[in-house]
């Protein structure tokens, strides 16, 4: 792994963990209410700034001087999420039935069929499914996908402001509160809420908004460790203030970015606890913590509620700990048996298949 990649991949473990946070503090028992959990969801958006970053710094200067392959780029991208995805369906798919067998509801939208080819497809939060059926959470994932799918447009536009970092973030940020604010007035609700609905949408600004913070970094916005530093406790503070008083979700958005700038500007110290072995390791499994932590919690309440005799009861905080901390070794085996293994399965077969397609169509042309 790229040294420079170390915080950022860190920073993915904490964004999961937000995430988790927000939708698994409600079944502790005691009325706890956190400004900073409470607007959890923000971690998706955490999420999609730094794939923007992450996508340009892998990717834009291929893209600049002509190497840059889309087929194979897309074939890497769908290798990277897809095993993962039809893994926790399928599992998913499993608890509906046998939940259906023994008469007991999951979730009152777990099971609606009509959402299943928008799921296959990887298309569910491009309004193509009615509900938020089965693994909700991989909305994200389809809203991922139709950025990989875009991401020539983003690198297009970021190349041409390359030398203009500056601006690229000003118009990235303009751009971002432009459509949270018009979405906002257009559908009663802000964007930073929106699922399945509205998720291929949601991506959108903070994707470009990552990838312009990627020109900041590659400029030296951050090379100085000291300004890092700063940036890092400025945007950390902004976050907890903007979430525990009540500002806009446009304002915690804008400071994750610049959360994501300034951590990766600490990658210079080699010895920083971002770059430490376990965080970053952390972060590696993060995506299969983020896919498997909604089907794990439908499993894990069922059975604890069952143990002790109660009724979708909120948990000891024993028992609640317990369930959350299950998620390290549930991930790490994940991580490992499914979604390593099964990307490096799709990456050959894709690439061979996509290679067989283009010598095709060469001899035919």
């Amino acid at each position: 792994m790229n040294d420079h990649l170390k915080p950022l991949t860190s920073l993915r473990f904490f964004a999961a963990f937000w995430v988790v946070m927000y939708t698994y503090i409600h079944e502790l028992s005691g009325n706890i209410s956190l400004g900073v959990i409470e607007k959890g969801y923000l971690g998706v958006d955490l999420f999609f700034v730094l794939s923007g970053f992450i996508l340009s710094y892998v990717y834009l200067n291929g893209f600049g001087e002509g190497r840059f392959k889309y087929g194979q780029f897309v074939i890497h991208r769908l290798a990277r999420v897809y095993p993962l995805h039809i893994a926790t369906l399928l599992f998913t798919l499993l608890l509906v039935a046998a939940a259906a067998v023994k008469g007991v509801t999951l979730d009152g939208n777990a099971d609606n069929w009509a959402a299943l080819p928008a799921h296959l497809t990887l298309t569910q939060a491009w309004g193509l499914a009615p509900t938020a059926s089965f693994n909700h959470p991989s909305w994200s994932i389809s809203a991922e996908w139709f950025a990989y799918l875009g991401f020539p447009v983003v690198a297009f536009l970021a190349w041409r402001l390359r030398e203009r970092p500056i601006v690229a973030v000003s118009l990235a940020i303009c751009f971002l509160v432009a459509v949270n604010l018009i979405f906002a007035r257009l559908a009663g609700f802000e964007l930073t809420h929106a699922t399945f609905q509205w998720g291929a949408l949601r991506i959108v600004p903070s994707f470009l908004y990552g990838s312009a913070l990627y020109l900041a970094w590659r400029s030296g916005a951050v090379a100085k460790p000291g300004v890092a530093l700063i940036g890092t406790g400025i945007a950390l503070l902004t976050v907890v203030f903007s979430t525990s008083f009540g500002q806009s979700d446009i304002l915690t958005v804008v400071a994750l970015g610049l959360l994501v700038l300034s951590i990766s500007g600490l990658a210079q110290d080699e010895k920083g606890i971002l770059s430490g072995k376990t965080l970053v390791y952390l972060g590696e499994i993060s995506f299969a913590t983020y896919m498997i932590y909604v089907p794990w919690k439908w499993v894990y309440l069922k059975s604890v509620n069952a143990l002790l005799g109660t009724d979708h009861a909120p948990l000891p905080f024993l028992w609640w700990f317990a369930g959350l901390l299950a998620l390290l070794p549930l991930s790490m085996l994940a991580h490992h048996l499914v979604e390593r293994p099964f990307r490096k399965i799709v990456r050959h077969y894709g690439e061979r298949l996509h290679g067989a397609i283009t010598h095709s169509w060469v001899k035919e042309g």
